[in-house]
């Protein structure tokens, strides 16, 4: 038992670390049909444990349409979603959930709602960044931990693009085709699960705390 297996350790390592960020491709539009362009990938992750944030990066086709919705960047944009944009909701099993938002342009919007469409609190500041390289962007934001809710388990993202009859709306999980007329990305039921415990571990804890949450913490205690 002296000896130390240095490829083993390494696999291990890697593994740890494929672990610490997770990405995702937006092939479907919001009802199912396939897209007809490169995907936007969504990566969370990986975590920033000193400066208590997770990394998200945006990487996708640049459409430039609609165009620049003029707010500066690296500043809280309300509305954004009437432009083109990624979205990514991160949802508990009390309907608690993030919204955050982010532009090509830099401009960005978190929400947090205490239940469907109902948010309690936007606007909120966020360190980001975004490029625009020809056709292609990247965006890089730095979610602080304390947005997101307790515990959670649910996941899903979007990408919208266009100008009027020419909007599309894209999302990783998308809603049965037929059973709806218009694109809603609050349709909770639809969201799928996903595995932060390697990402965010504390925030599956019993003891995870929360400023901006506190309101509705205190209200109905996690675990609850």
């Amino acid at each position: 038992m002296n000896s130390i297996f240095l490829p083993e350790t390494n696999v291990r390592i890697l593994i740890e670390l494929k672990l610490q960020a997770q990405s995702y491709y937006i092939t479907k539009t919001w009802d199912g049909d396939a897209i007809t362009h490169h995907p936007i990938q969504i990566t969370i992750g990986p975590p920033d444990h000193a400066a208590r944030n997770l990394k998200i990066t945006v990487t996708g086709p640049f459409f430039d349409d609609p165009p620049n919705p003029g707010g500066a960047p690296g500043q809280p944009f309300d509305g954004l979603w009437d432009y083109e944009v990624a979205e990514a909701f991160f949802l508990n099993d009390r309907d608690q959930y993030v919204e955050i938002e982010l532009s090509p342009h830099g401009q960005h919007l978190v929400l947090l709602l205490k239940g469907r469409r109902d948010a309690f609190k936007k606007l909120l500041p966020l360190n980001y960044t975004a490029t625009i390289t020809g056709n292609r962007w990247k965006g890089v934001a730095y979610i602080p931990w304390e947005y997101f809710p307790p515990g959670v388990t649910k996941f899903n993202a979007y990408a919208i693009h266009g100008s009027g009859n020419n909007r599309i709306y894209e999302s990783l999980y998308p809603v049965p085709k037929g059973k709806y007329t218009d694109p809603d990305f609050h349709k909770l039921d639809y969201f799928q699960p996903i595995d932060l415990r390697h990402i965010l571990p504390s925030n599956s804890n019993q003891t995870y705390s929360s400023d901006v949450w506190k309101p509705v913490l205190d209200s109905v205690p996690f675990g609850k």
